[in-house]
């Protein structure tokens, strides 16, 4: 076997064996998961539901940790994973991606794999993300862009909201077709709304979302949330800029939430054509009831106007699939490599939230994200917060960085913790690394600090 691929949240040797899988290269990682090229090398048991012709010679391997280096992390990303499951069991489509079998490795001779949960998926040819790279929007673009749109339409009509749309979780096949792909965060709708992980990609998350409440379920989203998602994708891929002033991600969420306020405007593309301006403009109405009348389905018959229409581009790859055609989960434990622990940490840590624009939207201590500790620069729970899920060393240089914790110190702060969690207390430092304790915060405490000094560290502790 050939070393694990170095960098990645899940490092898998070549070689690797995993139920009839025999893993080849890795395709690409998340932020959670790492996804590798497999080789079907054993055929299916008698009896099982694939045999003899179910399982395809080819497929990917989707990696997804069941544990890690807390409890709080181990109940995450049973969450992330439970809610992928459940989705690609209950749903069949053309566009979405396609689970064949889920596996749980038994290794403990590797504690970094031993539990690991296994998604057998359709293998994909590449990523749109992948294809947006090149210096010219692709050719094939708007055909694409209506093929996300049917896969939008089957995943609302079913009842489920995406979540995380954006170019790295839309699959391009072989045939020149697009899957929807990733739905970790998906989440299936109870009554008008459906709750989310509280963390998602910042370029594509509605403004609502970048200051909402998250109770004890995850945020409240709805389909709308998948609606702007799509508004940023059709842009970024018909123009390759984003449609909000930026050059980081953190800059462009600013201009999201002053566009929400009415103090920033789009700049879509003076390339773009008519009739997908308009839907791009429509997408990205900046409330979730100006959204709300344009769901998927009339963005699948508007965007397929917009692509036969502008472009003869959508009846080549109508002419690519055609040609196709006639050619014929247990326990786990941590991570292996402490790279894999920093990248994971990552994702589940929230940058800094912005306080409200509006009366109407999230304030005091019930903006802090179920399972965070959060700390406020004003008094009960108002002004800037900052939010960790997990233990940092140093809120300037590490991970995550609080910018206004440089200059002042947190007027408040609350523990969101999980109830009965092991580690369930949070000890607050005035120096990185532990060694100056100023405070102590209990699960669901909430309180006024003094300000009379900084905070740079916290850890989350059974006891303090």
């Amino acid at each position: 076997m050939s070393a694990a691929p170095e960098h990645t949240p899940v490092p898998v040797p070549e070689g690797y064996r995993v139920g009839d899988w025999t893993v080849e290269r890795p395709l690409g990682s998340g932020a959670f998961a790492t996804v590798y090229a497999a080789r079907r090398t054993a055929p299916a048991a008698p009896g099982h539901p694939s045999a003899p012709t179910g399982l395809p010679a080819r497929a990917a391997l989707k990696f997804l940790p069941t544990g890690t280096h807390t409890p709080r992390q181990l109940c995450h990303l049973r969450d992330l994973a439970e809610r992928e499951i459940a989705l690609l069991r209950r749903l069949r489509s053309p566009h979405l991606i396609r689970l064949y079998e889920t596996l749980t490795v038994d290794d403990p001779d590797r504690p970094g794999l031993d539990g690991a949960t296994v998604l057998v998926l359709e293998e994909a040819e590449r990523s749109l993300h992948s294809l947006l790279t090149g210096s010219t929007p692709p050719n094939a673009g708007p055909a694409l862009l209506t093929q996300v749109c049917e896969g939008l339409r089957q995943l609302h009509t079913a009842g489920w909201v995406h979540g995380d749309l954006k170019p790295g979780n839309v699959l391009l096949m072989k045939d020149g077709t697009a899957r929807l792909g990733d739905f970790s965060t998906a989440s299936e709708l109870d009554g008008t709304h459906a709750y989310s992980p509280a963390f998602a990609t910042p370029d594509y998350t509605p403004p609502e979302l970048l200051w909402s409440d998250v109770g004890a379920r995850g945020a409240r989203i709805r389909p709308t949330s998948d609606v702007w998602a799509f508004g940023v994708l059709a842009h970024t891929v018909l123009t390759g800029a984003h449609p909000l002033p930026g050059g980081t991600p953190n800059a462009r969420r600013d201009a999201a939430v002053r566009y929400a306020r009415g103090e920033e405007e789009l700049r879509l593309s003076p390339e773009l054509p008519p009739a997908w301006r308009d839907i791009i403009s429509d997408c990205l109405r900046p409330t979730h009831e100006e959204r709300s009348a344009h769901d998927a389905a009339s963005l699948v018959r508007r965007a397929t106007r917009a692509a036969a229409g502008s472009t003869p581009r959508f009846p080549l790859l109508r002419r690519m699939r055609r040609s196709r055609r006639l050619s014929g989960p247990r326990g786990a434990t941590r991570l292996a490599t402490a790279t894999g622990a920093a990248v994971l940490a990552a994702a589940l840590s929230l940058v800094m939230l912005r306080d409200a624009p509006s009366a109407e939207a999230a304030q005091g201590y019930d903006r802090c994200p179920i399972g965070h500790a959060c700390f406020f620069t004003e008094r009960d729970g108002q002004g800037e917060m900052c939010a960790w899920y997990d233990d940092e060393k140093d809120w300037q240089t590490g991970i995550i960085v609080c910018a206004w914790g440089r200059d002042s110190a947190p007027r408040s702060a609350v523990n969101n913790g999980y109830v009965g969690d092991p580690l369930d207390d949070v000890q607050f430092y005035g120096d990185a690394g532990y060694r100056e304790p100023l405070g102590c915060l209990q699960t669901n405490e909430a309180r006024n600090l003094d300000g009379a000094a900084g905070v740079r560290s916290l850890k989350w502790l059974p006891d303090c």
